[in-house]
């Protein structure tokens, strides 16, 4: 290829035209739209500005991003302002890492049903987590947290899973006083995972019965009762996968690991390797041979293809909040959480810098400044000159 860092959007370019053409009919209004804004980010199709550095005078024209949550390009902003509103949120006590998975029989019902399914993963985790915390037998506390959706393994095959960060305690009943969990230790992990499988079936089994439920192709027998009751048989007598990780070192490990599976894509540029011959090449890590890493090569249609299956429906949520971190108390519950704990209460950080500039803000956020000179390393970018869209539609500017 000509460039020596291949890219997802040098894929697309390449190849989407093809498998628009071989795969159109199947494709998604959200996958059409993340195909489009990823091989438009950054170029002259979307506008953007040239900028001269007032010491040295280089000049380097910056293009517009598209801004998709999908492009692996365009949300070092978006993480870094998330980032910036969870340390606001931390608490003075160990974190969880639990990880709730899916058997194979329920992720391939999942792919045809992403919607529905994965809304009833997030809904029966997160019952899961709050009714087992809730037992007094256990924890007897309102505990909190954050749950981020995951649908993809390192080989970009369908994976779904659900990534919930906790912190160890919660509000006791009658909100007099902090629970803490044991050192080292959450909740039992049976328990999550048997009560998990319970939910999780007497939700999927109501979407059936209501005609939530689609399919098609090798699943199509599926639409009748009998068969599907004989696909879910297996799954309602073995042990679901719920891992409970060790809690974190501190805060800072905390923000550092919940940053890897918040605003990501199912594969980064950094892991692409070659395009070559209609080929793409790429690093993965497999996980069912101790974490070997390895190189995979897959044609572009495939490559395409199992990207786009990690693109989920326009509007959907795939970080969610409960318990005391639920939108519409958080900040009266987490008062109330630092009280119980000791700590001075914290005021959320701006959500802009002086500004309003995306570069302002981003300096504000992350300490890294996108206005300084690549070329003599002390001088300033600023805009010399605006590149409108060429179809003059608007589009808003940001080269993070």
């Amino acid at each position: 290829m000509a460039s020596d860092t291949p890219e997802v959007a040098d894929v697309f370019r390449r190849y989407g035209h093809a498998f628009r053409q071989q795969h159109g009919a199947a494709l998604s209004t959200a996958q059409r739209h993340a195909m489009t804004a990823i091989e438009l980010c950054r170029t002259a199709a979307l506008g953007g500005h040239v900028e001269q550095c007032d010491s040295c005078g280089h000049e380097r024209i910056a293009y517009n991003s598209c801004r998709d949550r999908n492009c692996p390009k365009c949300q070092s902003l978006a993480r870094a302002q998330w980032l910036a509103d969870r340390e606001a949120e931390l608490l003075n006590t160990q974190y969880f890492h639990v990880v709730f998975t899916v058997p194979e029989e329920i992720a391939v019902i999942a792919f045809q049903n992403n919607r529905v399914v994965y809304d009833i993963l997030f809904r029966a985790a997160a019952e899961t987590l709050r009714t087992i915390a809730a037992d007094p037998a256990h924890l007897g506390a309102e505990i909190g947290f954050l749950s981020v959706l995951h649908t993809w393994g390192q080989n970009l095959l369908h994976h779904p899973h659900l990534h919930c960060l906790v912190p160890g305690g919660g509000i006791s009943l009658d909100g007099q006083r902090w629970i803490a969990c044991r050192p080292g230790f959450f909740l039992p992990v049976r328990v999550l995972s048997r009560l998990f499988r319970g939910l999780f079936l007497h939700y999927l089994d109501k979407a059936f019965t209501a005609g939530r439920l689609s399919f098609f192709s090798t699943l199509l027998p599926l639409k009748e009762r009998p068969a599907f009751s004989q696909h879910l048989a297996r799954v309602r007598k073995t042990e679901w996968v719920v891992y409970a990780k060790p809690p974190f070192a501190g805060p800072h490990q905390v923000l550092s690991y919940v940053g890897r599976y918040t605003h990501r894509i199912a594969i980064s540029n950094s892991r692409l390797l070659a395009i070559d011959d209609g080929k793409v090449r790429f690093r993965w890590k497999d996980y069912r041979r101790d974490n070997r890493h390895a190189t995979m090569t897959l044609t572009a249609d495939e490559f395409i293809r199992r990207f786009l299956i990690h693109v989920l429906p326009s509007g959907f949520q795939r970080i969610r909040y409960y318990g005391f971190l639920c939108n519409r108390r958080r900040q009266d519950k987490l008062a109330r959480c630092r009280e119980l704990l000791g700590m001075a209460n914290v005021v959320p950080p701006a959500a802009s810098g002086p500004s309003g500039d995306y570069r302002d803000v981003y300096e504000d956020l992350t300490g890294k400044s996108l206005r300084q000179c690549p070329s003599c390393d002390h001088g300033r970018l600023l805009v010399v000159k605006v590149l409108p869209r060429p179809n003059n539609r608007q589009w808003v500017c940001d080269t993070s």
